[in-house]
């Protein structure tokens, strides 16, 4: 079919696909996201500029739109429109990995289920999940909180929150502020509370740390490298004390 006659859904109210693409090994591109992000119509990515070498290195000439976290407000219902009035099927991608975790197009997936329209994943790699499997912490339960607040005051209260959950819990955090967090995370959950800090993961400098909070925090001050990149902390949960 050419790109000159979009393709429409069976079921004629149109249909998302929520595509995850690689957090740094483009050998992780699944061949079912391949297809899907050249079948569709549009391709909603974060970051076009971004997402425009992803599409070259595997041949995909599908036209992109920008929905991130300044217009998709504004955004999201047209393009919900769009599916539903033409039955137009369109693809979600964020810059890296699943889309919506620590990414926009919820406000997307929410209207478009309103509304009606199929919503498919295609799932993939997931830096959370990606970090989890590789920690040695337990694994069966688990909180993911994004990214901790930017300023110590808030930061530090978000943690005394989480002071006594018992499941895994999961943070990403931004390489300037990770020496800052991790600080924080030995002051408020306990400086011999064990974690793991995982760096660049799937990419050529990954790395994967564990030791205790304070541990990890003297590393990191102490080795420029483990402040580059992305970053995902993982702490284990709260035991209460013997006796």
């Amino acid at each position: 079919m050419s790109r000159a006659e979009p393709r429409g859904h069976v079921g004629g109210a149109g249909c998302l696909y929520v595509v995850a693409t690689p957090i740094g090994n483009l050998g992780d591109m699944s061949t079912r996201a391949i297809e899907v992000l050249r079948q569709v119509v549009l391709i909603a990515a974060e970051d076009t500029r971004h997402s425009a070498g992803l599409l070259a290195h595997f041949g995909i000439d599908t036209p992109m739109q920008a929905l991130h976290e300044h217009n998709e407000r504004e955004q999201a219902p047209r393009l919900v429109q769009r599916m539903v009035e033409e039955g137009l099927e369109l693809a979600l991608i964020s810059d890296a990995g699943t889309p919506l975790v620590s990414d926009p197009g919820y406000r997307l997936v929410r209207l478009a289920r309103a509304a009606g329209v199929s919503v498919v994943p295609v799932p993939g790699p997931s830096a959370l999940i990606a970090a989890l499997s590789a920690s040695g912490l337990p694994t069966d339960r688990f909180v993911f909180e994004g990214f901790l607040p930017p300023k110590a005051a808030a930061r530090r209260a978000r943690l005394e929150k989480l002071l006594t959950e018992p499941r895994t819990l999961i943070f990403y955090e931004s390489s300037h502020r990770i020496l800052d967090s991790l600080r924080d995370m030995a002051a408020v959950l306990g400086a011999s509370r064990h974690a793991v800090l995982a760096r660049e993961l799937t990419k050529q400098f990954e790395t994967i740390l564990d030791d205790s909070l304070e541990a990890l925090a003297g590393r990191v001050e102490t080795d420029a490298d483990q402040r580059r990149g992305e970053l995902v902390v993982l702490v284990e949960g709260w035991c209460p004390p013997a006796g």
